[in-house]
């Protein structure tokens, strides 16, 4: 099983996160998803290295303030393992610029819950929003069903 090291971060202001509609990119695991601004690491790169390079590449935007939040582990039934450094970014430099993996929007906090995004991710915006401390959260899915959510160690997905 190979696994995978990645970045995603979500830029706040006033009470909005830069999000990415997902329309671009052929072959994509996160076709037509809401997601935030990241990728795979390259080379030797560190965690905010990465961070700094992909949010460059993907926004035209220098981040100048940022916070690692968490870290996250997502488990798919295809044999594959993501290790995924969550970021949230509050300042930086520069003009935002089209990307090509996907259609940039700012959209209000409390509206992404009703996009399409993945079932794991609204586990993570309510940490986001409600927890200041570092968190590790795994994620295992069956397809694009959530099975499995895990919190510090702790199981706190409830099957219905």
């Amino acid at each position: 099983m190979k696994s995978k090291l990645t970045t995603l971060c979500y830029l706040e202001k006033d009470g909005m996160y830069l999000m990415m509609h997902r329309v671009k990119k052929e072959h994509d695991i996160n076709k037509d998803k809401w997601i935030g601004i990241g990728g795979h690491f390259e080379g030797l790169e560190s965690p905010e290295e990465c961070l700094l390079r992909e949010t460059r590449e993907e926004t035209g935007l220098l981040l100048t303030s940022w916070q690692f939040r968490g870290i996250v582990t997502f488990i798919t039934d295809m044999n594959f393992v993501e290790y995924m450094c969550l970021y949230t970014a509050d300042a930086w430099e520069g003009t935002l610029s089209e990307c090509d993996e996907g259609e940039l929007e700012w959209v209000r906090k409390e509206d992404v819950y009703g996009l399409p995004i993945w079932e794991g991710d609204r586990i993570f915006f309510r940490l986001l929003e409600g927890r200041r401390e570092f968190f590790s959260l795994k994620l295992r899915y069956e397809g694009e069903r959530l099975v499995e959510a895990v919190l510090d160690g702790k199981n706190i997905l409830v099957e219905e």
